[in-house]
Protein backbone atom coordinates (compact mmCIF):
# COMPACT_ATOMS: atom_id res chain seq x y z
CA UNK A 1 0.00 0.00 0.00
CA UNK A 2 1.04 3.34 -0.66
CA UNK A 3 2.36 5.71 1.61
CA UNK A 4 1.59 9.47 1.85
CA UNK A 5 3.17 12.00 3.40
CA UNK A 6 1.16 12.13 7.10
CA UNK A 7 2.62 15.68 8.51
CA UNK A 8 1.42 17.19 5.88
CA UNK A 9 -2.45 15.31 6.15
CA UNK A 10 -1.88 16.14 9.79
CA UNK A 11 -1.19 19.36 9.32
CA UNK A 12 -4.32 19.70 6.95
CA UNK A 13 -6.93 18.14 9.44
CA UNK A 14 -5.61 20.46 12.26
CA UNK A 15 -5.72 23.33 10.70
CA UNK A 16 -9.14 22.92 9.06
CA UNK A 17 -11.47 25.94 10.71
CA UNK A 18 -14.83 27.03 9.42
CA UNK A 19 -14.54 30.13 7.57
CA UNK A 20 -17.63 32.54 7.06
CA UNK A 21 -18.58 33.83 4.07
CA UNK A 22 -18.01 37.91 5.01
CA UNK A 23 -14.50 36.89 5.13
CA UNK A 24 -14.46 35.63 1.68
CA UNK A 25 -12.91 37.79 -1.16
CA UNK A 26 -15.87 39.15 -2.18
CA UNK A 27 -16.04 38.67 -6.20
CA UNK A 28 -13.33 36.32 -6.86
CA UNK A 29 -14.09 32.82 -8.40
CA UNK A 30 -12.98 29.29 -7.23
CA UNK A 31 -12.46 27.95 -10.88
CA UNK A 32 -15.04 25.00 -11.83
CA UNK A 33 -12.28 22.46 -11.67
CA UNK A 34 -11.35 22.95 -8.31
CA UNK A 35 -15.28 22.66 -7.35
CA UNK A 36 -15.64 19.83 -9.15
CA UNK A 37 -12.74 18.09 -7.56
CA UNK A 38 -13.60 18.62 -4.26
CA UNK A 39 -17.05 16.92 -5.24
CA UNK A 40 -15.14 14.09 -6.21
CA UNK A 41 -13.40 13.81 -3.45
CA UNK A 42 -16.50 13.85 -1.48
CA UNK A 43 -17.66 10.74 -4.05
CA UNK A 44 -14.99 8.79 -2.16
CA UNK A 45 -16.11 9.00 1.70
CA UNK A 46 -16.66 5.64 3.38
CA UNK A 47 -20.34 4.34 2.55
CA UNK A 48 -21.42 1.00 4.03
CA UNK A 49 -23.25 -1.07 1.32
CA UNK A 50 -22.23 1.33 -0.90
CA UNK A 51 -25.58 3.35 -1.06
CA UNK A 52 -23.99 6.87 -1.88
CA UNK A 53 -26.42 8.77 -0.58
CA UNK A 54 -24.99 12.38 -0.89
CA UNK A 55 -26.39 14.51 -3.22
CA UNK A 56 -24.77 17.82 -4.26
CA UNK A 57 -26.77 21.31 -5.60
CA UNK A 58 -24.58 23.56 -6.59
CA UNK A 59 -24.53 27.17 -6.90
CA UNK A 60 -22.49 30.60 -7.99
CA UNK A 61 -22.45 32.93 -10.66
CA UNK A 62 -25.84 34.30 -10.67
CA UNK A 63 -27.24 31.37 -9.34
CA UNK A 64 -26.21 32.96 -6.14
CA UNK A 65 -28.84 35.21 -6.40
CA UNK A 66 -31.41 33.45 -7.67
CA UNK A 67 -30.26 30.20 -4.38
CA UNK A 68 -30.70 33.83 -1.88
CA UNK A 69 -33.86 34.58 -3.21
CA UNK A 70 -34.98 30.98 -2.69
CA UNK A 71 -34.53 30.34 0.57
CA UNK A 72 -35.67 33.83 1.76
CA UNK A 73 -38.79 32.77 -0.26
CA UNK A 74 -39.39 29.32 1.22
CA UNK A 75 -38.65 30.81 4.73
CA UNK A 76 -40.96 33.68 4.49
CA UNK A 77 -43.91 31.48 3.36
CA UNK A 78 -43.00 28.75 6.14
CA UNK A 79 -41.36 30.26 8.97
CA UNK A 80 -44.49 31.40 10.32
CA UNK A 81 -44.84 32.98 13.87
CA UNK A 82 -40.74 32.92 13.98
CA UNK A 83 -40.06 34.78 10.93
CA UNK A 84 -37.69 37.28 11.08
CA UNK A 85 -36.61 39.92 8.81
CA UNK A 86 -33.00 40.17 10.02
CA UNK A 87 -32.26 36.42 9.43
CA UNK A 88 -34.68 36.59 5.94
CA UNK A 89 -32.03 39.87 4.39
CA UNK A 90 -29.27 37.88 5.55
CA UNK A 91 -30.04 34.52 3.49
CA UNK A 92 -30.71 37.35 0.81
CA UNK A 93 -27.63 38.24 1.20
CA UNK A 94 -25.07 35.92 2.54
CA UNK A 95 -24.73 33.70 -0.94
CA UNK A 96 -23.32 36.71 -2.34
CA UNK A 97 -20.66 37.06 -0.57
CA UNK A 98 -19.20 33.29 -1.63
CA UNK A 99 -17.91 31.75 -4.87
CA UNK A 100 -20.13 28.84 -4.68
CA UNK A 101 -23.07 27.42 -2.28
CA UNK A 102 -23.32 23.57 -2.27
CA UNK A 103 -26.82 21.77 -0.74
CA UNK A 104 -25.67 18.82 0.85
CA UNK A 105 -28.82 16.56 0.76
CA UNK A 106 -29.20 12.72 1.61
CA UNK A 107 -31.22 10.76 -0.96
CA UNK A 108 -32.18 7.74 0.77
CA UNK A 109 -32.12 4.06 -0.73
CA UNK A 110 -34.96 3.17 -2.33
CA UNK A 111 -34.32 -0.11 -0.92
CA UNK A 112 -34.36 0.74 2.90
CA UNK A 113 -31.04 -1.34 3.28
CA UNK A 114 -29.68 0.58 6.34
CA UNK A 115 -30.67 2.60 8.94
CA UNK A 116 -30.99 6.31 8.15
CA UNK A 117 -28.62 7.35 10.59
CA UNK A 118 -25.57 5.51 8.48
CA UNK A 119 -26.67 7.46 5.24
CA UNK A 120 -26.92 10.44 7.31
CA UNK A 121 -22.99 9.69 9.03
CA UNK A 122 -21.94 8.57 5.42
CA UNK A 123 -22.83 12.05 3.62
CA UNK A 124 -21.60 13.84 6.91
CA UNK A 125 -18.16 11.68 5.81
CA UNK A 126 -18.72 13.02 2.32
CA UNK A 127 -18.56 16.91 3.84
CA UNK A 128 -15.41 16.45 5.43
CA UNK A 129 -13.53 15.26 2.59
CA UNK A 130 -15.17 18.41 1.01
CA UNK A 131 -13.61 20.61 3.99
CA UNK A 132 -10.16 18.41 3.96
CA UNK A 133 -10.03 19.14 -0.37
CA UNK A 134 -10.97 22.97 0.26
CA UNK A 135 -8.13 23.54 3.25
CA UNK A 136 -5.63 21.81 0.88
CA UNK A 137 -6.28 24.24 -1.79
CA UNK A 138 -6.15 27.01 0.90
CA UNK A 139 -9.81 28.15 0.19
CA UNK A 140 -12.49 28.85 3.26
CA UNK A 141 -15.63 27.08 3.61
CA UNK A 142 -18.18 26.91 5.73
CA UNK A 143 -21.14 24.21 6.41
CA UNK A 144 -24.43 26.17 8.21
CA UNK A 145 -28.02 24.25 9.20
CA UNK A 146 -29.38 27.89 9.65
CA UNK A 147 -32.19 29.13 7.76
CA UNK A 148 -34.68 26.56 5.81
CA UNK A 149 -31.91 23.11 6.29
CA UNK A 150 -34.66 21.91 8.34
CA UNK A 151 -38.19 22.92 6.73
CA UNK A 152 -39.52 20.05 4.90
CA UNK A 153 -41.40 22.22 2.08
CA UNK A 154 -37.41 22.91 1.52
CA UNK A 155 -36.44 19.07 0.11
CA UNK A 156 -38.18 19.38 -3.64
CA UNK A 157 -36.27 22.82 -4.64
CA UNK A 158 -32.62 20.65 -4.00
CA UNK A 159 -34.10 17.39 -6.06
CA UNK A 160 -35.07 15.76 -2.69
CA UNK A 161 -38.13 13.49 -1.78
CA UNK A 162 -39.74 12.88 1.39
CA UNK A 163 -37.71 9.87 2.85
CA UNK A 164 -34.16 12.37 2.24
CA UNK A 165 -33.10 14.71 4.08
CA UNK A 166 -31.85 18.57 3.30
CA UNK A 167 -28.45 18.48 5.82
CA UNK A 168 -27.67 22.35 5.42
CA UNK A 169 -25.61 24.10 2.62
CA UNK A 170 -21.67 24.57 2.14
CA UNK A 171 -20.33 27.58 1.71
CA UNK A 172 -16.95 28.31 -0.17
CA UNK A 173 -14.48 31.51 -1.22
CA UNK A 174 -11.04 32.80 -1.37
CA UNK A 175 -10.10 34.11 2.56
CA UNK A 176 -9.57 37.74 2.10
CA UNK A 177 -6.91 37.45 4.94
CA UNK A 178 -5.11 34.91 5.97
CA UNK A 179 -6.36 33.81 9.34
CA UNK A 180 -4.31 31.62 12.45
CA UNK A 181 -7.17 30.72 14.28
CA UNK A 182 -6.01 28.37 17.73
CA UNK A 183 -8.02 25.03 18.02
CA UNK A 184 -10.25 25.38 21.19
CA UNK A 185 -10.76 21.25 21.13
CA UNK A 186 -9.98 19.95 24.34
CA UNK A 187 -7.68 17.19 24.41
CA UNK A 188 -8.07 13.63 23.06
CA UNK A 189 -7.41 11.57 25.80
CA UNK A 190 -10.60 13.15 27.56
CA UNK A 191 -12.35 11.74 25.55
CA UNK A 192 -10.80 7.86 24.73
CA UNK A 193 -11.44 4.88 27.04
CA UNK A 194 -8.17 2.86 25.92
CA UNK A 195 -8.20 -1.01 26.88
CA UNK A 196 -5.07 -2.88 26.56
CA UNK A 197 -4.99 -5.27 29.48
CA UNK A 198 -8.08 -6.06 31.52
CA UNK A 199 -9.77 -9.59 32.99
CA UNK A 200 -11.42 -12.20 31.52
CA UNK A 201 -15.40 -11.29 29.98
CA UNK A 202 -17.03 -13.58 32.79
CA UNK A 203 -15.03 -11.70 35.57
CA UNK A 204 -16.38 -8.39 33.49
CA UNK A 205 -19.76 -9.70 33.72
CA UNK A 206 -19.17 -10.96 36.57
CA UNK A 207 -18.25 -7.57 38.37
CA UNK A 208 -21.23 -5.86 36.85
CA UNK A 209 -23.47 -7.96 38.08
CA UNK A 210 -21.79 -7.17 41.79
CA UNK A 211 -22.49 -3.31 40.88
CA UNK A 212 -25.75 -3.21 39.92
Amino acid sequence: MEIYNVEQLNSIILHRRSIYPYQYEKGKVVPDEVIWQILENANHAPNHKQTEPWRFSVFTGEGLKYFGELQAEIYKRYSGESFNEGRHKKLIDYPLMSSHVIAIGMKRNEADKLPEIEEIEATACAVQNMFLTVTAYGLGSYWTTAGITYFEEAKSYFHLNAKDKLLGFFYIGYVAKPLLVPSKRRPIQEKVNWTNNCGTINELFDNKNVKS
